[in-house]
Order: structure tokens, then C-alpha cells, then sequence
């Protein structure tokens, strides 16, 4: 049998303070997750204020989704959703 991929959200409006490893304690309560990475620019390596959260499964991934898009965190409102692949904007565009 197949292994089922996991879901990959993609989190904005993140405090610039937030670090990847504070980004994964946020989310851990919801499932294993697999990968939590910060958006940095690239000259300054300070957080862009948006990242990406991989969980091992799609339904821990989906109660992440419900339970953290529009909630405060560190004194900002963060957006949750499901993360778009390059193939679906490609397809889109």
C-alpha cells in the first residue's frame, strides 16, 4: 500500500522575531510535523514574515489549518492555508 503524503501550509503575517524552531513548537500540538522553514531574505537573513509547516499526515495538517488561520500569535494575526505547489500555479496562470 501506497504511503500518503502529507500536507504542507503555508503560515503569513509571522512576528519577525518568530524563529523555525519556535515555528514547529507552534504547530506540534496538532501532529508530527516534518519540516517547519522560514522565508529569509536573502542579503539580510532575517525573516520575511511568512513560512511554510509540513505535516506527516493530511488530517493533522487539516486541524492545524482550522484551528490556527486568523489567530494571534505574538501579538499578530497569522494566516493559515494550504500551501499551493509550483504545478498548480503554473496551471493557474
Amino acid at each position: 500500500m501506497a504511503k500518503k503524503l502529507g500536507l504542507q501550509l503555508f503560515v503569513s503575517r509571522l512576528s519577525s522575531y518568530m524563529n523555525e524552531e519556535g515555528l514547529k513548537r507552534l504547530f506540534s500540538p496538532f501532529g508530527v510535523v516534518t519540516e517547519a522553514r522560514l522565508i529569509r531574505d536573502p542579503q539580510t537573513k532575517k525573516p520575511r514574515g511568512f513560512g511554510f509547516v509540513t505535516f506527516e499526515s493530511e488530517i493533522e495538517g487539516q486541524k492545524a489549518l482550522k484551528t490556527m488561520n486568523c489567530r494571534m500569535v505574538k501579538g499578530r494575526i497569522i494566516f493559515v492555508e494550504v500551501a499551493k505547489t509550483r504545478h498548480e500555479e503554473d496551471a493557474n496562470n
